[in-house]
């Protein structure tokens, strides 16, 4: 593992609560999944935020460039409705319609033009994909989560 679970999130409390089991299997049952150990391993850390700025590498083309894309922000879980965060998994359903997403998804970051997700469209192990509606790209970044995290690198290496 390149990236420490305890150097991933950017400094700063943050609004978001702590993750507790209860916000887990809530989010399970309503999204339709189990989520990966390893990102619910994250959210106990921080639910959800700012990370450290990195990126994950491509060997693919994309409309975010032509080597890597970015990993800026993480979504929690909130399930307060007081709470108005954009880093919400739970807004996943809403997004999928809203920006007219593949379903079967859970929306880890993004913007609404692109995202990346967990994809659960080929059963219960999601992949981790980058989806780009505007520009119709799908493309598989990681056969997992864990692989996914383990091939992140600070923002800093693509920068001129």
């Amino acid at each position: 593992m390149g990236i420490l679970l305890t150097e991933f999130w950017k400094e700063g409390k943050g609004k978001h609560p702590s993750l507790t089991n209860e916000m887990i299997q809530i989010a399970e049952e309503s999204l339709g999944v189990k989520l990966p150990l390893l990102l619910i391993e994250l959210l106990k850390i921080k639910n959800g935020g700012y990370t450290r700025r990195f990126a994950f590498p491509t060997n693919q083309k994309t409309s975010w460039s032509v080597d890597h894309v970015p990993l800026i922000s993480l979504s929690g879980i909130i399930t307060d409705d007081s709470i108005s965060t954009v880093h919400n998994i739970l807004e996943t359903e809403y997004m999928t319609q809203e920006w007219g997403l593949p379903e079967k998804q859970v929306l880890l970051e993004g913007d609404g033009h692109w995202w990346i997700t967990l994809d659960y469209r080929n059963g219960v192990n999601p992949t981790v994909r980058w989806i780009d509606v505007e520009c119709e790209e799908d493309i598989e970044l990681a056969e997992s989560f864990e692989d996914f995290f383990n091939g992140l690198v600070p923002e800093s290496e693509f920068e001129v």
